[in-house]
């Protein structure tokens, strides 16, 4: 027989993504008894499948241009610069590798119960998990009920295609089909130029694919800032890779076999069309929620539009069930998740903690040149009728940008006209996304942009753009 009480818990958090042990960590630490359940590794997503080695893939990708222009450097590389790509794919992996071990190890150091199975929500706060086996088969171990508290749910998202366009993983692929490949495609064509899309045509053109790269709207990246996504769209041109937007084509008359894709493409606006082919077809339009069969219909919980519906503080409408990462919406980002996941945890524990605040989050694509973000962008304000003053500074002005042979891109800080406060920070050129870490501290202190530039920059450094950007707000800037 076993024990009641060993299934009795605090706290269950269902789904061990980014968010998922995020909160479970943090809830053990606050001294909750908590169980993380999940049928798939620790990690989720953004670990196997995304964020981690996406980014492995990018770091080779940028070494190679990098050693393309060592000769700028005084550095000779006899030869070309090859890519074994066989090696390239088992670093990945070793990174993933690396990082999953490391938060394995971390279940165990927080005193948090792993229970690997496929959960599901038997009312707010019962969840019936079907154990994997010894082999890890999927519910060959029998079934554990497991009551709690509270539950967070926090089952994420897959990959989605478009109406009539159904990915083969061989010449139509997903991100997810992309990271499981060992080899390079000679040419690729992505459809969708958001952050997966930008990423991956970076990528793939830095290892010698021929990129096409179509955006249905009217600008890449179109969830930023339009100066940004302007600069990008030249840089990546500039770069050789063929950027199309407001693109249109039939996705049930893409034609795939052995040969590789063909379709007919045309843009919004324009006469004509032409015929386009290429080796594969990455589809990166996005992503959808893990609503389904995690039993939300067994509570008051609203699905809204595919995606839960919470507070500020993560609560569904049902007491004691919240619901943190990609099946609420919000930016669908994983550190996202995991401030969403902290939020719900101290909220449980009764802490006095600040809502989510989006415009707080920041925002971060990792091209060439990478990309970054937090608060409004100027379309924004001007969409709710915020008169405001910016500053804008060419990393060209930058030493550190320049001794390093990477300064094309800019910094720009978007101010309140009136009230003086800071509403945006928009960063596109190297290491901007380790740059922007800075602007969302300055958006969470609500400093100004002077007070952003009183504090020291050291010099040389890419920072002082973030500096010197905050002073050119009032056309004080001392090095543009």
């Amino acid at each position: 027989m076993t024990d009641a009480s060993a299934d009795r818990f605090d706290l269950i958090v269902l789904g061990a993504g980014t968010g998922g042990y995020t909160a479970a960590f943090r809830a053990a630490q606050l001294g909750l008894r908590t169980a993380l359940v999940d049928e798939d590794q620790i990690g989720g997503t953004c670990l196997h499948r995304g964020c981690i080695p996406t980014k492995a893939l990018l770091e080779s990708a940028d070494l190679r241009a990098r050693m393309a222009k060592s000769a700028d450097f005084g550095i000779t590389v006899d030869g070309t610069i090859g890519v074994d790509y066989a090696v390239v794919a088992a670093r990945r992996d070793a990174v993933v590798k690396r990082m999953t071990t490391g938060l394995r190890s971390l279940v165990k150091k927080n005193g948090v119960e792993w229970v690997a199975g496929r959960g599901r929500l038997d009312g707010p706060t019962t969840v019936r998990v079907a154990l994997a086996g010894p082999d890890g088969a999927p519910g060959a171990g029998g079934e554990r009920v497991l009551v709690a508290t509270d539950v967070i749910l926090a089952t994420g998202s897959r990959t989605k295609s478009l109406p009539g366009l159904v990915p083969d993983g061989v010449r139509i692929l997903t991100s997810d089909d992309v990271l499981r490949r060992a080899d390079l495609p000679a040419s690729i064509v992505i459809v969708g130029a958001g952050a997966v899309g930008v990423e991956f045509a970076s990528f793939f053109h830095d290892m010698g694919t021929a990129v096409t790269l179509l955006e249905y709207l009217p600008m890449v990246v179109p969830s930023e800032d339009a100066e940004v996504s302007a600069a990008l769209e030249r840089s990546l041109t500039r770069r050789g890779i063929r950027v199309v937007t407001r693109a249109r084509f039939d996705p049930a008359a893409v034609a795939a076999d052995d040969a590789g894709v063909r379709f007919t493409l045309s843009r919004d606006g324009e006469e004509g069309s032409e015929e386009v082919a290429a080796e594969v077809m990455l589809v990166a339009t996005g992503r959808a929620a893990n609503v389904e069969g995690v039993g939300l219909e067994t509570t008051r919980a609203e699905v809204d539009r595919g995606i839960v519906v919470v507070d500020d503080h993560m609560r569904t409408g049902e007491p004691h069930l919240w619901a943190i990462g990609d099946i609420v919406g919000g930016l669908w980002l994983a550190h996202t998740a995991a401030h969403e996941g902290l939020i719900a945890v101290h909220t449980i524990a009764g802490d006095d903690v600040e809502g989510m605040d989006y415009a707080k989050q920041p925002r971060a694509t990792y091209c060439r040149p990478e990309i970054a973000s937090a608060g409004l962008t100027e379309a924004q304000c001007a969409e709710r009728g915020i008169a405001t003053k910016v500053g804008k500074v060419p990393f060209q002005a930058i030493a550190k940008a320049v001794i390093g042979g990477e300064h094309e891109g800019f910094a720009k800080v978007v101010a309140d006209a009136e009230t003086g406060e800071t509403l945006g920070i928009h960063v596109i050129g190297p290491h901007a996304t380790d740059l922007i870490a800075e602007g969302v501290l300055a958006l969470v202190l609500e400093a100004e942009p002077w007070e952003i530039a009183l504090a020291t920059h050291p010099h040389p450094t890419h920072a002082e753009v973030l500096a010197e950007a905050a002073m050119a707000v009032d056309g004080r800037s001392i090095n543009f």
